[in-house]
């Protein structure tokens, strides 16, 4: 019961949407929406996300030690809802909305930043892992946010 009202309790805090990205033993682009992420440090340049330790992300990410950050803008609602749901082929039209960073990390085109992280520490605590990682190479776009609150896909 208190799980729910916890859920309920953050439902109420009104939040960005991000893909996190990175890339599988077979070279497949993998990705999960999340909004547990945030800036740490301007210098270095740190950024943490939070990660469930059943999820398919968190054992990529531990091999990888990187990902890449997308923060959506609101034209990229079905790429979030998409990447919400777990262990699906990611279809063409989804698939053609990347390109590789430098690292050769998955960024999504026209999400409003993607950034691209080496990880630098962990640290497990109850169910999640947070990853830190330190950003090699930024993209900026312009555009509106995504937002998720209250369960909802919402635009600004």
């Amino acid at each position: 019961m208190q799980s729910d009202l916890f859920r309920e309790a953050w439902s109420n805090f009104a939040t960005g949407v991000s893909v996190i990205t990175s890339i599988q033993n077979n070279n497949e682009i993998h990705g999960m929406t999340a909004n547990g992420i945030a800036s740490i440090s301007l210098d270095p340049m740190l950024v943490m996300v939070s990660v469930g330790h059943s999820a398919q992300t968190h054992k990529i990410i531990t091999k990888n030690m990187k990902y890449a950050i997308n923060i959506l803008s609101e034209d990229q609602i079905e790429t979030g809802k998409f990447f919400a749901k777990s262990n699906q082929e990611i279809p063409e039209n989804i698939l053609s909305e990347f390109y590789m960073s430098k690292n050769n990390s998955p960024f999504l085109s026209n999400s409003l930043a993607s950034m691209d992280c080496n990880v630098v520490r962990t640290h497990s605590e109850g169910d999640h892992t947070i990853f830190i990682g330190e950003v090699t190479e930024i993209v900026v776009n312009n555009g509106k946010p995504l937002m998720f609150y209250q369960g909802k896909w919402v635009n600004f």
